[in-house]
């Protein structure tokens, strides 16, 4: 007899009686049982299954926005495609696309309705079949394409590990033109260097931490998520397309709010058009609650999403990859200029979205509290393109 000490604190319990059915009695009585076994069918025979992270870019000028909406087909969205080509492309089974969390799919970032991305990343389990990116693509339309593809951690998730997002937005200049051009003639404005001065040191106040609930929907002052911290803003030169002037906005920040990058731009685009002040900003991030307008949807682009915490633990460690997509810019640049910048220069010359959006400016009333403008915009949220990271 062994002691408790030397057989390792091991718990001896008294065999079981062999009933029908649950077991077969092996020898000296011990019960030998019956294991289920399921026969590995099809790609799960052949291929294992992975975590991994696609790349996406795509125009969003047609689609309800990124996120699938199970059992909606009257609103396409991005994630429909995706996993109807997941699907054909034989990487998931067919069951994975009603239930999404089967495939511990998880998108970055949820873009909405027109807007795009030139670097959405999506997280999922998949067979890692052979040209999985090529099969993929076949299976898509043009204005969406996976340009790469990396193995990572087993309980890696897209939006968690997100550290830092950044987007575009690219208007026409006549967007800061003094107040009183005559916007029909928008295509003959070009912004004067002086101007663009004055624009980047507006949008410079909004680096650092500050409370932004004047500048999404239904948002109390003191909510403590309403606080976002932003690490860039600027507007780049300005340049010629579709015989107009356009420029291309950049912000960066840990995470973003619906509309809250649109009602960034439409407030400094308001202060530089002569319809508020500069202090108008500083008051925004104060608790009472000022009327912000908010900029068309229309040239809202994802740009890169940043996994700096992950590719510090894991992108080193000889097993996984930095998720960094350098071999991927050429690609991601040629979509932009084949697919999201014409799309947003011809939609804009030809239904003039900023210039109607100007015009709405003057019923705007920057001095006051504002109440019924914001419930205004609130009842304007499913017609207008918008963004949110925050519920991704």
């Amino acid at each position: 007899m062994m002691s408790e000490e030397e057989s390792g604190n091991m718990l001896i319990k008294p065999l079981k009686r062999v009933e029908e059915g649950n077991g077969e009695s092996g020898e000296n009585g011990h019960i030998r049982k019956k294991l289920k076994s399921v026969e590995p069918t099809g790609n799960e025979r052949k291929h294992p299954k992975r975590k991994v992270v696609l790349l996406l870019a795509y125009s969003g000028k047609g689609y309800y926005g990124m996120q699938r909406n199970a059992g909606s087909s009257q609103f396409k969205t991005i994630e429909d495609e995706l996993v109807t080509a997941l699907i054909k492309s034989g990487c998931i089974p067919d069951n994975h696309g009603d239930d999404m969390k089967k495939m511990s799919f998880q998108r970055c970032a949820r873009t909405d309705k027109g807007v795009s991305a030139a670097g959405q990343v999506v997280s999922l389990k998949l067979w890692m079949i052979e040209d999985v990116m090529e099969k993929i693509n076949s299976n898509l339309p043009p204005q969406i394409r996976v340009l790469g593809l990396k193995r990572v951690t087993g309980g890696f998730n897209s939006k968690n590990s997100c550290d830092a997002r950044t987007y575009s937005y690219m208007l026409p200049t006549v967007a800061f033109s003094p107040k009183d051009y005559y916007t029909k003639n928008s295509a003959a404005f070009r912004l004067e260097p002086e101007t663009l001065q004055r624009v980047n040191q507006l949008f410079g106040s909004y680096k650092g931490t500050h409370n932004f609930h004047n500048f999404t929907s239904q948002k109390a002052a003191r909510d403590p998520s309403a606080r976002r911290y932003i690490t860039e803003m600027s507007c780049g030169e300005p340049f010629v397309r579709g015989g107009a002037e356009f420029a291309e906005i950049t912000v960066r920040g840990q995470s973003f709010m619906m509309h809250q990058i649109r009602k960034m731009i439409g407030l400094v685009i308001a202060v530089v058009k002569g319809y508020s002040r500069d202090e108008v900003l500083k008051r925004s991030w104060g608790e009472e609650k000022v009327d912000v307008p908010k900029a068309p949807g229309l040239g809202l682009v994802l740009e890169k999403v940043h996994f700096d915490r992950y590719n510090k633990r894991f992108g080193g460690d000889g097993l996984h990859e930095c998720l960094e997509w350098t071999e991927e810019e050429q690609a991601i640049l040629a979509f932009k200029e084949e697919h999201i910048y014409p799309s947003i220069v011809e939609t804009e010359c030809q239904e003039g979205s900023m210039a109607s959006w100007m015009a709405t400016l003057p019923i705007h009333d920057f001095e006051a509290t504002a109440t019924g403008a914001q419930d205004k915009d609130r009842e304007q949220d499913d017609d207008e393109g918008n963004i949110s990271d925050s519920a991704l």
